[in-house]
């Protein structure tokens, strides 16, 4: 029997506007070092080093030894979504109905949905310049045509209204916007959130909010587009808060009106999120948990406090103090580096010079890549320390 070559298989067309993911190629890098003996310190990917207290494991250890593992409804657990819908009265004095929340396969899951539901081929929508690069692969993969408009410090590298004015036309249909954002960890005022949202909404347009960190916020009390706009479609997480990356459960906020249409997409496509991560998922909002993920917070909080000024001892320009996430967006145009003019190579020098690994801006943007590295405080503090400790021997300031 003869093997049939599938080298003659023609790839949809959709496939060629997805980029790889650069973060894994350091990674990647970073492992080879670490296989040779090296001991890298991983500023890199945006992963919490805490995972889930020990109360949501034994929560998912009940439900796998009491066989509660078959599929839920598409929409998610009625007891999680009510649970969430509690979480948020409690914490932002909202109240969403229950209804309203659909569980998804982590936030990259709702966000599909979000996209499978609302943008359809041709159709254009504008994000932030540096933004997640997921973001504009997600509408990509739906016909959709990302607009990445170029933001800087002055706009906390946000979309404003004044983008949206600038940059509507006949074919945008919305925006997708983080706050707090990956890679830059500077959230939207609540009045620059609500002038944007005011903007879309007049233009009859969508806005998908991404607030999985929104949990993560260290200088004030964060507002979700949901207190603003009542069309607006938010998407969060277990992963970063929560600290439940693996466990892939995230959720959605939308309209009572599009209920039935994302109910019917996620039946679908996923049928339902983990069963198991749902049922482990309700130990979140235990108080004992709740404490200490807010002990974490504060760990992370005082992290960024130890990092962003010490980049800024070592050269790196931070001209906005990143106020929520885990992520310092860095300039390095002023590093004393020979370097610096490019970040994908900076980046490489210092992963292999320092042993220190970061990520270059080539994965977030087009507008300034080469100017920018990101790094990631998701790490122990004393590992923070010393990596501040070897790029500082690297570049002469030790």
């Amino acid at each position: 029997m003869s093997l049939i070559s599938n080298t003659h298989l023609q790839l949809a067309r959709r496939v060629h506007a997805i980029e790889p993911f650069r973060v894994m190629e350091m990674v990647k890098a970073a492992a080879e070092l670490r296989r040779a003996g090296h001991d890298v310190i991983s500023m890199s990917v945006g992963e919490p080093d805490f995972t889930a207290p020990d109360i949501v494991a034994s929560a998912a250890m009940e439900a796998i030894r009491g066989g509660v593992t078959q599929y839920t409804e598409s929409l998610g657990l009625r007891e999680l979504r009510e649970a969430i819908s509690g979480h948020y009265a409690a914490v932002q004095g909202l109240d969403i109905d229950p209804r309203r929340i659909v569980i998804t396969a982590g936030a990259s899951a709702g966000l599909l949905l979000a996209c499978a539901a609302l943008v359809s081929e041709g159709d254009e929508v504008l994000m932030p310049d540096p933004s997640y690069p997921c973001n504009r692969h997600f509408v990509a993969s739906f016909g959709g045509q990302p607009v990445l408009v170029p933001s800087s410090h002055e706009d906390r590298y946000q979309l404003g209204a004044h983008h949206v004015a600038e940059r509507w036309n006949a074919r945008t249909r919305g925006v997708l916007v983080a706050s707090p954002s990956n890679p830059t960890g500077t959230s939207m005022t609540p009045e620059q959130l609500r002038d944007m949202l005011a903007a879309v909404r007049a233009r009859g347009g969508f806005a998908i909010v991404d607030e999985i960190y929104q949990g993560l916020s260290y200088d004030h009390r964060p507002v979700s587009a949901l207190a603003l706009d009542p069309d607006a479609i938010t998407v969060n997480s277990f992963s970063k808060y929560f600290n439940m990356t693996g466990w892939r459960l995230g959720w959605l906020v939308v309209p009572d009106s599009l209920v039935p249409t994302f109910e019917k997409l996620a039946q679908n496509l996923f049928i339902c999120a983990p069963t198991v991560a749902q049922h482990a998922a309700l130990a979140c909002f235990h108080p004992e948990a709740l404490a200490i993920f807010e002990e974490r917070r504060r760990e992370f909080q005082r992290r960024r406090d130890y990092l962003v000024p010490a980049l800024r001892a070592l050269g790196f320009g931070v001209p906005v103090m990143p106020d929520g996430a885990f992520y310092v967006y860095a300039d390095i145009d002023r590093v004393d580096h020979a370097l610096r003019a490019d970040s994908a190579a900076f980046s490489m020098a210092v992963l292999n010079d320092a042993h220190v690994a970061i990520v270059p801006g080539d994965d977030f943007g087009v507008a300034a890549p080469q100017r920018h590295v990101r790094f990631s405080y998701a790490t122990k503090y004393e590992r923070i320390e010393e990596a501040v400790a070897r790029l500082g021997r690297l570049f002469g300031r030790a």
